[in-house]
């Protein structure tokens, strides 16, 4: 059953959709699918729990066994043949042999790369949903309201509940490209592609020393209009905007080259990956001018946030795994109001110390081989939540 409902306004409407409300067994038989779901969401938790320890000391070794071994460059601008094959460190100005540029809208810049970032003025549709319960029926009251705005991707509106009047074209007129220059240096050494794919931070490119570059084309601030009207734009009008990230010469405009730091294996005139002992890989890059010490801390705090990111998503992995596989409880008492909120507290509360006990645990169990005092002490504390359950729980009365 759908009914509509218009709100005066025809970007904005609501449909109503109703459903007869599922059965025992029905709800019982999606219970049990979930609790299959819920193992498979369970077990994956521990391989990410334990390998991510693994990964995470694996790193801290490699970056330590970097430290002890890389040798600072005296000069990049020129190549020594004693550091062949050795894990070297060097900063310096960023160089190109060639501009990047685009001749369609005749700009060309000295950098590492540049992106060409088009926009589509387009249709966009939000959604709200409420559901409630009337009788004997589950209904769902969803509101559609439709905007437009500037979007780098195609929204399909095809997929929109109503498509009339909120058409998009399918597709842009024009592209969205990133230019990569082929020879990157750092004085004269070059730098492979893993080193040239960390360079990454982009930076607006102003357009105000540019002249339009076609007849149907304006330029108004830092943008590229295809547009006929730039106040009141239709929907398939486009608007272009550049970003370029690693400036490689001085510029009268945006200023000097960008400065990076490497930690790189020199092979002749170029800076490769070193492989270290761990079985780890060491090409690192950072901007501006670090020295060693600098650099390795700011790989080993990257490191610290990604493991502890990994445990967090880990934990939070188990934790629906439990309470998915615990659903079953909730179900079979879901025709008592009291009691279904009571089961469902006390669910959560379970899924919270049991996946917090079992992270612990198999985080120790990682450490278990590489430092094994710290291993023992996160296994007692992965008891601390169990035992603070437990305590909570009420005495039982004396017969």
């Amino acid at each position: 059953l759908q009914q509509f409902s218009d709100t005066g306004s025809r970007k904005e409407h609501v449909k109503i959709t109703s459903e007869s409300k599922p059965g025992f067994l029905e709800r019982l038989s999606e219970t049990f699918g979930g609790m299959l779901i819920g193992l498979v969401t369970f077990l994956l938790s521990f391989y990410l729990l334990f390998t991510n320890e693994g990964r995470a000391l694996k790193t801290a070794k490699s970056l330590d066994e970097g430290l002890s071994l890389v040798i600072p460059l005296d000069s990049i601008h020129s190549v020594s043949q004693q550091n062949e094959g050795r894990l070297v460190h060097l900063a310096g100005a960023l160089s190109t042999s060639k501009p990047l540029f685009d001749p369609s809208y005749g700009l060309s810049i000295h950098a590492v790369k540049l992106k060409r970032k088009v926009e589509m003025y387009q249709w966009v549709e939000y959604e709200e949903s409420t559901e409630y319960e009337e009788n004997g029926e589950i209904k769902k009251e969803t509101k559609y309201s439709y905007n437009t705005e500037w979007k780098s991707e195609v929204v399909n509106s095809r997929n929109f509940d109503r498509e009339i009047g909120h058409k998009n074209p399918s597709a842009m007129a024009v592209e969205s490209f990133t230019a990569v220059s082929p020879n990157v240096q750092v004085g004269s050494f070059v730098l492979s592609k893993g080193l040239v794919d960390k360079i990454d931070d982009f930076k607006q490119l102003s357009l105000s020393n540019l002249e339009d570059p076609h007849a149907d084309v304006t330029r108004a601030g830092d943008y590229f209009y295809h547009s006929e009207n730039l106040r009141r734009p239709e929907v398939g009008d486009l608007r272009v905007s550049f970003f370029y990230a690693g400036l490689s010469g001085d510029d009268p405009y945006l200023g000097f080259a960008d400065t990076v730091s490497v930690v790189a294996r020199q092979r002749g005139d170029q800076l490769v990956p070193y492989h270290t002992k761990s079985g780890d890989i060491l090409q690192i890059l950072y901007p501006g001018d670090l020295s060693v010490e600098e650099v390795f801390q700011k790989e080993h705090e990257s490191n610290t946030m990604k493991t502890w990111a990994l445990r967090a998503a880990g934990w939070l992995v188990m934790f629906v795994g439990i309470s998915l596989m615990t659903r079953i409880f909730y179900t079979l008492v879901d025709w008592f109001p009291v009691v279904r909120d009571l089961v469902n507290i006390g669910l959560k509360a379970f899924a919270l110390c049991v996946a917090s006990s079992l992270s612990l645990l198999t985080i120790a169990i990682g450490w278990l081989f590489y430092r094994p005092l710290w291993a023992l002490l996160i296994m007692l504390l992965s008891v601390v939540p169990i035992v603070v359950a437990r305590s909570r729980v009420p005495p039982k009365k004396q017969q």
